[in-house]
């Protein structure tokens, strides 16, 4: 890459930008030296691991790569012989520390980060040389006493020594003669000897050593013979611990001295996914996505519709700009590769050349940038750019000159795969000749196929780029009323310079203003409001486009509000119906009941007045079944089918009375009885009581299975099972069963009914106590279930 145009494009600020999210020092310095790669693979691999550190931070926001430091130089120099002091262990054993957590996590997380997981497998683990220093240095960086048995027994006698002497010089404090003599009841140090503050004048009363004066001069401080020995003693005890405490020491250096090349191949690894989770911070905070990269004429990504050699930014920002920038969408490549951008004077080409030029280095360096994540950009072998001025009065160069030096360098170094970005190419010099100029340089980029990028006021090259194959006008937009510039890019269509709306707006007297607008050639003026009636339209047919924009959202809104009122509408029209259709069970199921307990007294009394009774019984029933309830429309579509034949098993049916459709499941030819199931509920019903709906999906073979009660059918079960039943199911079932016992001449039957809340108890019982084939019934014994199940004899 070119490192004059990096400067131009201010690249340094962008790494800067990164390298303040780096954790460490050794990140950071790869932050700061971060270059522009023209290889795509490590491109795209770089890339990947900045969207995979971006995903971390998602799943896991604080996760970063704790207490890590670069101890590097600290391991080279323990390598070398030095001792490391107690606060330099405790550091490399924080990092060591560190890097082994950090390798956990991304291992615990390599589903998620594989790329990330990739770089820290390679991460050395030296959990003796931690351990280690862990056992020797606390966390305050103070050498342990277990860090030797010999340091331990030193420290215990340099306490015990010390005891001795502090008790030994206190009780000349409290003695009577020290009160007299002493300045202060004070033990102190001088010269690393504890000595006693005594008064001048009293000085010969004490025998010892002076070891200071006070600046006073009335106080000597000295050290009593008496307490010499207990003095040296401790001074002896110290050496020892001194020189106990450097053997310490040297041996935990020598080992951290040993894993030097562990230590730096760590330190490089930890620094590789420190910078990647330092891109995704910085990607947070600039609301930065990951570009799709191409690889020029030899294809690449095809992600978003990206074709090979397909500069494509999207919703772009200069990221030095902050808030402040006005975003930008462009795209170079497949028709074109030159774009001549012109506009208005301050209306921002320099900063959009700037943007193009900065995001496409950003890309190439692994970096996320301020673009929706639609954007393209190829991978160049080189970004060249002319902006600004740089005059030099040591090399007497003009601007016009320092132009020209940068052309020959970007000409005799761009190629195929280079971006090319040139700031107002042809100035500073005759109009006419530095027009010539630009146009000869613009065809002999294009003729070399150079992707380039430039801006000019020349009103012929607008002209040259609308009339040549390959090239293209862009426009940066200016309010059509206040002529004030948006800083909006337009492909497509050339921009005019309003330089004299540019001078009035910015303070120019108005008369010059209007003498320079009446010296303009007559054609000048007329491009002018040309461009500016174009603008002008193109701003209404935009305003048209939102408008038809929002209100086509609105439609959609409105429809998917229908659509869902729609469906709640339905939902609720379906829970009626089926709470109506549950009502009407219940209701029929009740009058079933009491049919059958009708039929229960009629066989019990067999007396007139038990007729009597069933038969008021039978017409409060009928009555009860021209109630409004029972008299529900029949659905649309639901009409009768034809009568074909005798009702089968299999068959539908609707009750004549209450327009119910039921399931025929057996026949009795014997008692001309149909058993019907509805709902949960089975009844018995006459043929004459339903009309036929449909016949059994099994044709005509379903209607030879006749169903009669005799004799001659299976012999019933001993006992019948109703866990688990309804309570609406019990009593048909228990019916049914009754009967077939009878009939099979059983003596007596249990039926299992369970504890549970007692309700299938009471039901089973009150039913069987009325029930006219139960001669007596009681409650099951211990070997026959207890109180789950109860006992009848028919």
């Amino acid at each position: 890459m070119d490192d004059k145009s990096l400067d131009l494009l201010e690249f340094s600020r962008i790494r800067e930008l990164v390298a303040a999210f780096a954790s460490f020092s050794a990140s950071r310095d790869l932050a700061l030296a971060l270059l522009p790669s023209p290889d795509h693979q490590l491109v795209s691999l770089l890339l990947r691991q900045t969207t995979e550190a971006r995903r971390l931070l998602a799943l896991e926001p604080d996760f970063s790569i704790r207490a890590v430091t670069d101890i590097r130089e600290l391991s080279r120099l323990a390598a070398r012989g030095r001792i490391l002091e107690p606060k330099e262990l405790l550091e490399i054993q924080d990092t060591l520390a560190s890097a082994r957590s950090l390798r956990d996590k991304l291992e615990e997380l390599s589903d998620e980060a594989p790329l990330l997981w990739s770089i820290a497998v390679d991460i050395v683990s030296l959990p003796g040389a931690e351990r280690d220093i862990e056992h020797c240095i606390s966390p305050s960086a103070e050498v342990l006493d277990s860090a030797s048995p010999t340091l331990a027994t030193i420290r215990e006698d340099l306490r015990r020594a010390h005891d001795q002497l502090l008790n030994h010089l206190d009780g000349i404090i409290r003695s009577p003669r020290g009160r007299r003599i002493l300045q202060e009841p004070l033990v102190t140090q001088r010269e690393g000897r504890y000595v006693l503050p005594v008064k001048i004048e009293h000085r010969r009363e004490m025998k010892g050593i002076v070891h200071d004066i006070s600046n006073t001069g009335v106080t000597v401080f000295m050290e009593p013979w008496s307490a010499l020995d207990l003095g040296n003693e401790l001074r002896e005890l110290a050496a020892q611990e001194r020189a106990e405490l450097e053997r310490i020491l040297q041996k935990l250096s020598a080992e951290v001295g040993v894993h030097e090349e562990e230590i730096a191949l760590d330190i490089g690894l930890i620094a590789e996914l420190d910078l990647a989770l330092a891109k995704a911070r910085y990607a947070r905070r600039a609301r930065a996505t990951e570009a799709t990269v191409t690889a020029g004429e030899e294809g690449g990504e095809q992600g978003y519709g990206c074709g090979a050699a397909t500069l494509r930014l999207r919703q772009a920002r200069h990221p030095l700009l902050g808030d402040k920038a006005v975003p930008l969408s462009v795209e170079i490549g497949g028709d074109f590769s030159t774009l001549v951008i012109t506009g208005p004077n301050t209306g921002g080409k320099t900063v959009a050349l700037k943007t193009i030029g900065l995001l496409s280095a950003m890309t190439q360096a692994g970096l996320p940038i301020p673009a929706a994540p639609e954007s393209c950009v190829p991978v160049f072998d080189s970004i060249f750019a002319d902006i600004g001025d740089e005059q030099s009065i040591e090399q007497t160069l003009s601007t016009f000159s320092w132009h020209i030096s940068n052309m020959v360098r970007i000409i005799e170094g761009a190629g195929r795969r280079s971006l090319v970005l040139l700031d107002e190419l042809g100035t500073s010099t005759d109009p006419i000749e530095g027009s010539a100029l630009a146009r000869a340089v613009l065809t002999h980029l294009l003729d070399h196929g150079v992707m380039t990028v430039a801006t000019t006021h020349f009103s012929d090259l607008k002209t040259f780029a609308y009339a040549t194959p390959g090239m293209q006008n862009a426009a940066l937009e200016f309010d059509p009323a206040t002529l004030a510039p948006t800083y909006h890019l337009t492909v497509g269509v050339p921009g005019g310079s309003n330089a004299l709306a540019t001078a009035s707006r910015l303070g120019l007297p108005a008369g010059i203003v209007e003498a320079a607008q009446n010296m303009l050639p007559e054609g000048e003026q007329a491009m002018e409001r040309l461009l500016s009636v174009l603008m002008n339209e193109k701003k209404r047919i935009e305003e048209l486009r939102a408008d038809l924009e929002q209100q086509q959202e609105q439609a959609e809104q409105k429809n998917a509000e229908l659509d869902q009122e729609l469906i709640r509408s339905r939902e609720e029209q379906r829970s009626i119906i089926r709470e109506t259709r549950d009502a009407v069970l219940r209701d029929a199921a009740e009058l079933h009941r009491e049919i059958r307990q009708a039929g229960t007294e009629l066989r019990k009394k067999r007396s007139k007045e038990g007729v009597e009774q069933a038969r008021k019984t039978v017409q409060q029933v009928a009555e009860s079944l021209k109630t409004e309830l029972w008299q529900a429309p029949v659905e649309e579509g639901a009409g009768e089918l034809p009568d074909e034949g005798a009702i089968a098993p299999g068959d539908t049916v609707r009750l004549k009375e209450a327009r119910i459709e039921a399931t025929v499941l057996s026949v009795s030819e014997k008692k001309q009885q149909l058993e019907l199931q509805v709902g949960q509920t089975r009844l018995w019903v006459g043929p004459d009581s339903v009309d036929k709906v449909s016949a059994s999906p099994a044709g005509p073979a379903a209607r030879t299975r006749v169903v009669t009660r005799d004799t001659g059918r299976g012999r019933p079960p001993l006992e019948l099972d109703l866990r688990g039943k309804r309570a609406d199911e019990v009593e048909p079932a228990l019916d049914v069963y009754l009967n077939d016992a009878s009939l099979a001449n059983l003596g007596e039957v249990r039926i299992i009914h369970g504890i549970g809340t007692g309700t299938v108890r009471e039901i089973v019982r009150d039913f069987i106590s009325s029930h006219p084939l139960v001669k007596s019934f009681r409650p099951g014994e211990k070997g026959e279930g207890g109180a789950g199940v109860t006992v009848a004899r028919l």
